[in-house]
């Protein structure tokens, strides 16, 4: 078993919507305003083609067993920073996961985000995700920002 990360192709779609749809399953337990029945969050053949992003996936035998992207944003005007690479769509299947395939991901995508002259990091992560957080912080992740809801649907105002 020897990983291989490449940059996915456009014939990589389909199972990339496999993965999709395995990151919003996951996702659904901490957040109770995803909506119930099917979505998407990404428009994959975009961030694959765009030269402002760019999606990694790890093979092993041919396989694709893990993604993610990194997105170049433009940032606050008030930042230090003009830019931020945006990390998303993190995913390892089932049968690989405890492998360290997503820090190869997160080696990819950071290594791809300096070569554009983009320092500043960031991605967002449920708090609740324990196992996650635990991955981020292990690949350098800092906790940063907390963002809080509140849904008011019920409250007597």
């Amino acid at each position: 078993m020897h990983p291989i990360v490449r940059k996915a192709t456009l014939k990589d779609v389909p199972l990339l919507l496999e993965f999709e749809q395995g990151v919003i399953e996951a996702e659904r337990p901490f957040d109770p305003t995803i909506k119930t029945d099917h979505i998407t969050y990404y428009n994959i053949p975009e961030l694959i083609t765009s030269p402002t992003s760019a999606v990694f996936v790890v093979e092993i035998e041919n396989d694709i067993v893990a993604s993610g992207y990194a997105k170049i944003k433009t940032d606050r005007q008030y930042l230090k920073h003009k830019k931020q690479g945006y990390l998303g769509f993190m995913f390892v299947s089932e049968k690989h996961r405890g492998k360290q395939l997503n820090q190869l991901i997160i080696d990819a995508l950071l290594k791809w985000c300096k070569t554009r002259d983009v320092f500043e990091i960031k991605l967002d992560v449920y708090q609740d995700n324990i196992p996650a957080i635990k991955a981020y912080e292990k690949a350098g992740f800092k906790k940063h920002m907390i963002n809080m809801r509140l849904d008011i649907t019920d409250l007597d105002l």
